[in-house]
């Protein structure tokens, strides 16, 4: 990277589905987990293997809420075609041709086989946003304005609001909604924990179970958006297929995770409250039956 930019192209503004800012929160989240772990033999008996789960558990499931609004593999799909490489160009290429698509907006990408074709380094990863401060039809025009390669400009077309597929419309709406959502269960989250160091156990397996019921209501808005009527996505004979990608599984496992987490202190709470006291390392006088 150069100032934030790949330099393979002049006037390149183009953001690869890992971001800065995911490495950013994955960082602090880790530089969390190893204060915590090297305060770990201070925690005295059998109370240390517990109270590392709970810090292991807690932080896993803040840094996967709060990367997740900023990924953008949350539907993916990639394609190896035979096709025109730039308007009122006679040129063709072989390349992979992939779509990401996130909570921000879509990234096309766009890499020869091999890289050097027709005199160029065929290596692209153009970013088209449509959150609430971005304009997905400027970012279009600026892509058209610089003349970026026909199957990036293709691809990104089908998601503009004056696309015949018109999709443009559910995915923003389903986006906004399912990332609102996502910040809500981050919150939640912030909640349950401070409730269990209250010591608050039967309130905070509530907020769990909240967090859990709010990353799944995130997964459905997407869902609504994924499972609209589509264009087809044609290069040749060759098809562009997208599916659910690595964020949306991500969301659904640790959605269930929370589920399980908050079921389990609720009822542990109710059946046997003792043993639910040893898990958060409380005396007899502690906690909340």
């Amino acid at each position: 990277l150069w100032n934030g930019s790949f330099p393979f192209y002049p006037g390149t503004n183009a953001h690869f589905p890992f971001n800065t800012t995911q490495a950013v929160i994955v960082s602090i989240f880790l530089s969390m987990l190893a204060t915590f772990t090297i305060i770990l033999p201070g925690i005295r008996g059998r109370g240390r293997l517990f109270w590392f789960l709970r810090v292991v558990m807690g932080l896993f499931v803040g840094a996967v809420v709060l990367t997740i609004q900023f990924t953008g593999d949350w539907e993916t799909g990639w394609v190896t075609a035979n096709t025109s490489y730039k308007s009122f160009s006679h040129a063709v290429v072989n390349a992979d041709i992939g779509l990401h698509i996130g909570l921000a907006g879509v990234n096309v990408t766009l890499v020869g086989n091999p890289v050097n074709q027709v005199n160029e380094t065929i290596n692209y990863n153009e970013h088209f946003a449509w959150s609430f401060d971005a304009d997905y039809a400027r970012s279009y025009g600026e892509g058209l304005e610089k003349g970026l390669p026909s199957p990036i400009l293709y691809v990104a077309e089908k998601f503009t609001s004056q696309s015949p597929c018109g999709v443009h419309r559910q995915y923003r709406i389903s986006s906004h909604y399912a990332s609102l959502t996502l910040w809500m269960a981050f919150c939640t989250w912030l909640i349950s924990i401070l409730l269990f160091c209250m010591p608050i156990l039967l309130y905070g397996g509530y907020m769990l179970l909240l967090t859990a019921a709010l990353m799944l209501f995130s997964l459905l808005f997407f869902f609504t958006a994924r499972n609209t009527v589509k264009c087809p996505i044609q290069f040749g004979p060759a098809s562009l297929k997208t599916d659910y990608g690595g964020s949306f599984w991500l969301t659904l496992a640790t959605g269930l995770l929370c589920l399980l987490l908050g079921l389990g202190i609720i009822i542990l709470n109710s059946v046997q409250p003792e043993k639910l006291k040893l898990v958060f390392n409380l005396d007899k006088e502690k906690g909340e039956k």
